[in-house]
């Protein structure tokens, strides 16, 4: 896994609406890796994610989201959820892969990866029951770093 100071690799997927994304890593941004859409405690990371969206955004942070579901099941859950940031479609574990991050079992496991200048700037491995706050901790960090202290 990545840890804070590590370089951040560009990577390329496509996003909930069949769009090839290549994230901006020199940019504030957050990519969050969780197991699969429709699951209790990735829709209430989805939730949370975009609840802070608004305060994100604010600060420049971009927000991405990645599992290895499909861009068709990603637009279903970004449409039913409400999702307005990109979740990325990692089918081939390429883009977790990269971030050093386990997929065990066909699932990538639940770590977020907070960056900036092209750097983990901070790497969090959220409750896999109850990511419930997750985004929270993860806006405040922001803030300190990129933001309002």
């Amino acid at each position: 896994m990545l840890e804070p100071g590590d370089p951040v690799p560009e990577v390329t997927a496509r996003n909930q609406d069949d769009r090839s994304v290549t994230p901006d890593f020199g940019a504030p941004t957050v990519v969050y890796f969780y197991p699969k859409d429709f699951t209790g405690g990735c829709t209430v990371e989805a939730a949370d994610f975009q609840a802070a969206l608004p305060e994100f955004r604010g600060l420049g942070v971009t927000v991405y989201g990645v599992s290895m579901d499909s861009v068709e099941v990603h637009a279903d859950f970004a449409d039913e959820e409400g999702v307005q940031f990109d979740l990325l479609a990692d089918p081939d574990g390429a883009v977790a892969s990269a971030f050093g991050v386990p997929t065990d079992g066909g699932h990538p496991d639940r770590l977020t990866f907070l960056i900036g200048d092209g750097e983990v700037v901070a790497a969090y491995e959220p409750a896999l029951a109850d990511p419930n706050g997750h985004a929270r901790e993860v806006l405040n960090d922001a803030r300190r770093r990129f933001g309002e202290g």
